[in-house]
């Protein structure tokens, strides 16, 4: 029997939950009483139901996010009717700002911890352990709680001080295929009025002496992947810059830490060390949000799409940070037009990723309070996304959301580069490329389907075909460089040119890299059958390798042992058979 159980309900089985582990590691003296389980929105809830049950907990407690409520509070109505002397407490971003409502709605919960929650935790842990009288809660800062039918709300509880705060991954076995959150600082020094870091403006920093020997910690353990959630991780430049110098100079060749950051204000100094840094160790998450000066202004972002273009374009020079820019649709001012030359001018920057997000209005957010002004309507149930504003129609939001997939599908995946490149010179801007693909889908009844990597290719040709486009033979040998760049297929795409014509070139081709390599050398002592299995040489009738539709012979080797850190295509080598 768990005496405190810590619940924690994720959007996916490979995210981790870092708010529990935080409050349970804080709570060192208690740690015995305190257990936690990881569940996911995808599960049953009849499955967590019975986990839950099974572990017959005296208290309670979840983890509440703008993802999981709905959820969590139907898993709550029913524990209660199977664990009626189960005492349910709940915490998080979705039940601080309103705990007083989230009470009346849910007489099932005993009360809401408000705010950073380890301390509060700490006390509501010995609170328990100890039978405490109900009065004692009265003592506790920083939570909401229903005592004889009525709500009383204790004073804030003072910020934290972040060394006090106690490693949660000590045991990193826990995490294994999960994604490790990390935290250097909490705060932030901006009010963008979408946010709910505006509301605190708290800012303070871990020491770097406690950072370092964290993320040490990692980097022994060779975790694939760990995510910092500061909310501008640059903010202060000493404090970044020394980290960005700890992980160059510790670099194991195999973690990889992601950063969000404000490219406005990054130096020189910055940007020549992570010049020098080994491809893919750092990726850096960049807010745009919208190109429009109204709309930036507005939304309160201190900040200039000159100042973001001109360092988003110097860290690329190094060509070895993926970069990941954001765009939210829905804002004041940005009409579908502006967000049309919002997303062509960040499309312009080709970073690795383009998210195209659309507005929330988050409660206790000043764009909230502004929704009447602005004219903003949003779904009733959480996420609280955009329905319509003053500038953009649902109709003009259900567009962009079929341009979404096509740039999820069709940019963010990587696997179309070559292809969609050579496309945009048949339409007027990018924006209007994946208007007129999704279009297509519509049309077709594509949407809604789960399609094959393959299909997704066929789908293309078939746009292509429909739109009449020129040199369809050059667009179909694109999509083979894509294709094979990604993958070392076993079954060969039906449009793929039959290369019976070069087997005894490509024969040849391998019998002498097998006897005196010149381009395989990594593959020293295999024979040249166990080479063609291992790599794929195609030949293409159309420069394509430069991505020119001049025809000729162009024998293109796709070596898999090398691949490039930041897009996972294999190294390309222009042979001579």
């Amino acid at each position: 029997m768990a005496a405190v159980f810590l619940a924690a309900v994720n959007a996916k089985y490979i995210h981790s939950n870092l708010a529990v582990y935080s409050m349970k590691s804080y709570c060192r003296e208690y740690e015995k009483y305190v257990e936690i389980g990881e569940y996911t929105i995808n599960q049953q809830k009849d499955e967590i139901l019975k986990s839950i049950y099974k572990k017959q907990p005296k208290v309670l407690c979840f983890s509440c996010y703008i993802w999981n409520i709905s959820f969590v509070k139907e898993l709550i109505c029913d524990l209660k009717k199977i664990l009626p002397q189960t005492v349910i407490w709940a915490g998080g971003p979705e039940v601080s700002y309103d705990a007083e409502k989230f009470l009346q709605e849910l007489p099932e919960v005993t009360g809401v911890m408000c705010g950073e929650g380890e301390q509060t935790f700490l006390e509501l842990v010995q609170h328990y352990v100890h039978e405490k009288e109900e009065d004692a809660l009265a003592d506790i800062k920083g939570i909401v709680f229903q005592k004889n039918g009525e709500i009383v709300r204790n004073p804030f509880r003072e910020i934290m001080d972040m060394d006090k705060l106690v490693f949660p991954y000590k045991n990193i076995s826990l995490f294994e295929h999960k994604i490790i959150y990390y935290e250097s600082s909490r705060g932030c020094p901006f009010s963008c009025s979408y946010c709910l870091s505006s509301i605190d403006k708290k800012l303070r920093f871990r020491s770097l002496s406690l950072v370092k020997e964290e993320l040490q910690f990692f980097l022994d353990a060779k975790v694939p992947q760990v995510k910092f959630v500061d909310r501008t991780f640059n903010c202060k430049k000493e404090h970044a810059l020394e980290i960005w110098n700890y992980i160059h100079e510790h670099d194991n060749g195999i973690t990889n830490f992601h950063f969000e950051i404000a490219a406005d204000l990054l130096t020189e100094e910055e940007i020549q060390l992570i010049h020098t840094m080994r491809p893919g160790l750092i990726q850096l998450e960049i807010g745009v949000q919208s190109t429009n000066p109204k709309t930036i202004e507005e939304i309160r972002r201190k900040t200039s799409f000159e100042k973001i273009s001109e360092k988003v374009k110097k860290v690329q020079e190094g060509k070895n940070v993926h970069q990941h820019l954001d765009l939210i649709a829905g804002l004041p001012y940005e009409g579908y037009e502006s967000f049309k030359k919002s997303f062509c001018d960040v499309y312009a920057l080709a970073p690795e990723q383009l998210q195209l997000g659309f507005l929330k209005l988050l409660k206790g957010s000043y764009m909230n309070e502004k929704a009447k002004d602005y004219g903003c309507v949003c779904k009733g149930k959480e996420p609280y996304e955009v329905l319509g504003t003053k500038w953009l129609s649902y109709g003009e939001i259900c567009r962009l959301k079929g341009i979404e997939d096509m740039v999820e599908v069709y940019y963010n995946s990587g696997q179309f580069c070559h292809t969609m490149k050579a496309m945009e010179g048949y339409f007027s801007d990018a924006f209007s490329m994946y208007e007129t693909l999704a279009d297509f889908y519509e049309k077709k009844g594509y949407f809604g389907i789960s399609h094959s990597r393959i299909r997704r290719y066929e789908i293309l040709m078939e746009f292509l075909e429909e739109r009449e486009v020129e040199n369809l033979s050059y667009f179909k040998e694109l999509m083979i460089l894509d294709l094979y760049a990604r993958e070392n297929l076993k079954t060969r795409p039906v449009w793929a040119a039959d290369r019976k014509a070069y087997k005894e070139k490509i024969q040849e081709f391998y019998t002498k890299e097998a006897e005196a390599p010149e381009v395989l050398q990594d593959y020293a002592g295999y024979q040249p059958k166990q080479l063609e299995k291992m790599t794929h040489l195609e030949i293409f009738s159309h420069n394509v390798p430069e991505g020119k539709a001049e025809k000729g012979s162009y024998p293109v080797l796709f070596d898999y042992r090398n691949r490039n850190p930041l897009t996972n295509d294999a190294a390309m080598h222009v042979v001579t058979l």
